[in-house]
């Protein structure tokens, strides 16, 4: 039975003012059952469990893993939380099921395929391509935990030169509420925790329920991991389990193309050069009003083409209402942006208003091309003017 849970052993954070959805930090996000065989690969004890992506492989699952167990749990594979509580477009409540032995491939055919719709997932929903077949324990809303008795989150500092010790490990496991009966390998597995939370690149190792078997084991029954998106290079063997149809398509196709991009919520889509003029252009958009829908950074040495992606990338939300491209060029080069932004016209039916501030390298030559291409664009002097003109092209 579950003995106590053990929450955010360690995390990186990143904080950013703004309203930003919960998929936008540009980390990898991997599947549970992916990290439970990550975990297992570090000495972490996990749950048997079997991943599957057709009734036939439940089937097989159930004969050759499960033959002698009465009940078993059915757990959607998506990324976001609150998977138990939610509830699948089809009507079907639930997306994990703890069912008898002879009702698992039911169960598994209603949720293959379906798309399940959490409150981590949007309205929007996830599709779901994969379950879990495996023994029936498990937990849910650690957040509800956390916000209605927050002396129960135990918070314990690790020195990042010392790593781990047996101290701060002893410190997490007496902070578990029953007292784990092996204090001893609790400890090592708090360790072995810690160990892959580093080796791996983790920004997010997080194990709820952390449970214990009538035998004193602690079992990791349930675990979500997130990547340092720039370790992908070191780390290619956790990376190539990335699964883009759970992805933001737009982030995506950015992606490919080396774009920086995340998606917001807004209706004014910017295209810039450099972080911080991105995050300028977006607080300036706010202070007239405007609602930026997305963080698209272009780089310093963006060629014609990846600025044609950018356009696709932008005109591909149907909630844009404006463009608003802001370059300032120093490595970046002024008739670049304006080749790319005249190329993308040809490619992309442009059917927003496209304001447009350039200013620095080859800025004269980018305006040159920008007045001689016949686009109907809506220029503009400096990124306050920019702003203004942008979020007035909003309202119709």
């Amino acid at each position: 039975m579950v003995r106590g849970l053990l929450n955010k052993l360690v995390s990186r954070s990143l904080s950013v003012a703004g309203k930003w959805e919960h998929h936008q930090l540009r980390r990898l996000n991997i599947h549970e059952y992916q990290g439970a065989e990550l975990m297992g690969k570090y000495g972490v004890n996990v749950p048997k469990g079997v991943a599957v992506s057709s009734v036939d492989e439940v089937k097989k699952a159930i004969k050759d893993v499960f033959p002698n167990e009465s009940e078993l749990v059915v757990k959607s594979q998506i990324l976001a939380g609150g998977r138990g509580l939610g509830t699948f477009k089809s009507g079907l409540k639930g997306g994990v099921h703890i069912v008898k032995a002879d009702q698992v491939e039911d169960i598994a055919g209603k949720m293959l395929g379906q798309i399940l719709v959490t409150k981590q997932t949007g309205p929007q929903g996830k599709i779901v391509s994969k379950l879990i077949i495996g023994c029936s324990k498990g937990g849910t809303s650690i957040e509800d935990l956390a916000e209605k008795y927050p002396d129960m989150i135990v918070k314990v500092p690790i020195d990042v030169f010392k790593g781990i010790t047996d101290d701060d490990a002893a410190k997490v496991v007496d902070g578990l509420s029953p007292k784990v009966a092996d204090r001893k390998d609790a400890i090592e597995q708090v360790k072995k925790l810690y160990e892959l939370f580093c080796k791996c690149d983790c920004t997010l190792l997080e194990i709820n329920p952390l449970a214990e078997t009538s035998g004193n084991q602690l079992v990791a029954a349930d675990a979500k991991l997130n990547f340092d998106d720039n370790a992908a290079f070191r780390q290619k063997e956790i990376f190539a389990m990335r699964d883009p149809s759970q992805e933001d398509p737009r982030e995506v196709a950015a992606a490919k193309a080396d774009l920086n991009y995340i998606g917001l919520d807004g209706e004014i889509g910017c295209m810039v050069n450099g972080a911080g003029l991105a995050m300028a252009t977006m607080d300036i958009i706010k202070l007239h009003g405007g609602t930026p829908a997305n963080f698209l950074d272009v780089g310093g040495n963006a060629s014609e083409g990846q600025v044609v992606e950018a356009f696709k990338i932008l005109t591909s939300d149907e909630k844009v209402k404006a463009i608003l491209v802001n370059i300032f060029g120093g490595i970046m080069k002024c008739d670049v942006i304006a080749g790319g932004i005249v190329n993308a016209a040809k490619q992309v039916a442009l059917k927003v208003p496209v304001v447009v501030r350039l200013e620095g390298t080859n800025v004269d030559q980018g305006k040159r091309i920008l007045k001689e291409s016949g686009m109907t664009l809506i220029t503009a002097e400096d990124l306050d003017d920019a702003a203004e003109k942008a979020v007035k092209a909003t309202v119709k």
